[in-house]
């Protein structure tokens, strides 16, 4: 007599009570149940963030423009007639328009440079419509200025040797803790050998094996660079004057580059040191009470369609990725051509990453006084796309991936 209700179950009965033409009644109730379908979306979509924020000042000459929805859209009805650009107010600018379902986002991107020091506006119409067939109850507008100037040209960070290694461990050494940690690069230090604890080298071979325990056997699938003797009889090519050598130049080049990294003109420091929920273009931020952390979500390191964007973070003191305390792990997301072997993070101190364990970090850590992922007992993964490389203390992983870039 009425509409069901919507996802909800629904049970039907036919009992006994039923009876064929001559008079027989059916042995036992019938029962069956069925799930009705959700409730038609009429829900109007909404705009809930813009890269570039509304009033944002000196916004890139080469930006893209993205607006991110609240729900899935027709990709059908994003198009010029329905997102322009306007630099100024009066221009309608050219571009190529994208939308990507993963995260509801479109995004503009200008055929040419915007002018600079400009007011420009987007909006995006009623005209979009979600998948339901939904339309926006009013158009969403939002203005941004343009800087200057075209920005100046990226620094370019010379690691030398040392940007083959995932970690290094100074003068101290490299500690893994569970089974789960593979580095996909070389490690080293310019220790003796048994200052590596719970690795095995595959290059090595089977017998180059660095104090391994039932609970303590992370692979590389490089080298491992220390001082000797050989870490064992049947692993004769390490440990030994050849590569110490090497490690004593990675360590070399690691602190050239943490030199380079000082030398950057200092730049903002946003939020007072907490870099979680930022989306930040290519530049040189820097930590005015010396310390950086990640906290309460995630960073995104926003290259506006330029692969050799740069970011330089410097900081006196500390790096802490996740928390506050050793749960809620955060991680550092790469969009819009950003790449891991542009992202530099100078430690003046120690840096300590997702000590609870998870996570995705990105970049190149080079600290003074170590660095340490994970703690003990963790088995969620962290994964560092980038390198670790510590001057002096050593570098401590647990259950970690870490992955070097390419050059």
């Amino acid at each position: 007599a009425a509409v069901l209700p919507a996802n909800t179950i629904c049970t039907a009965t036919i009992s006994t009570g039923a009876r064929d033409t001559s008079g027989n009644a059916i042995v036992n109730d019938y029962l069956w149940t069925f799930t009705t379908a959700t409730a038609p979306d009429a829900i109007a979509p909404t705009v809930i963030s813009t890269n570039p924020l509304a009033a944002a000042t000196g916004v890139a000459l080469d930006a893209r423009v993205t607006a991110t929805f609240s729900e899935a859209m027709d990709p059908l009805t994003i198009l010029g007639a329905t997102y322009q650009l306007a630099c100024p107010a009066t221009t309608n600018l050219t571009g190529i328009i994208t939308y990507m379902p993963s995260s509801n986002t479109a995004t503009f991107v200008p055929g040419s440079n915007l002018p600079a020091d400009t007011l420009c506006t987007a909006t995006i119409t009623t005209g979009v419509r979600d998948t339901s067939g939904n339309a926006m109850a009013n158009n969403y507008v939002w203005s941004f200025r343009t800087a200057a100037s075209a920005p100046p040209p990226s620094p370019s960070i010379n690691l030398g040797s040392s940007s083959t290694f995932g970690t290094f461990g100074g003068s101290a050494g490299v500690t893994n803790q569970g089974l789960l940690t593979i580095i996909n690069g070389n490690i080293g230090t310019t220790a003796v050998s048994t200052a590596v604890t719970g690795f095995r080298s595959t290059l090595g071979g089977p017998a180059c094996l660095y104090t391994v325990t039932p609970l303590n056997n992370g692979e590389v699938t490089g080298q491992i660079y220390t001082a000797p003797p050989p870490p064992t009889v049947g692993c004769p090519s390490q440990g030994t004057a050849t590569t110490f050598n090497i490690a004593t130049l990675a360590r070399a080049d690691a602190l050239a580059a943490y030199n380079q990294l000082v030398a950057q003109p200092g730049g903002p420091d946003p939020l007072a040191g907490n870099l979680g929920s930022l989306v930040l273009a290519p530049g040189t931020y820097t930590a005015a009470a010396g310390s950086f952390r990640i906290q309460g979500g995630n960073l995104t390191l926003d290259a506006q369609g330029n692969a050799n964007a740069v970011w330089v973070f410097q900081m006196a003191t500390t790096l802490t990725v996740g928390g506050p305390g050793a749960a809620f792990p955060q991680s550092v997301t790469l969009v819009n051509g950003a790449q891991a072997k542009n992202v530099f993070w100078q430690v003046g101190t120690a840096a300590t990453i997702n000590a609870g364990g998870g996570g995705t970090m990105a970049g190149t850590i080079i600290a003074q006084s170590g660095v340490s992922i994970s703690t003990a007992g963790n088995v969620s993964i962290v994964t560092l796309n980038g390198r670790a490389l510590s001057l002096g203390a050593s570098v401590t992983v647990v259950n970690t991936v870490i992955n070097v870039p390419a050059p």
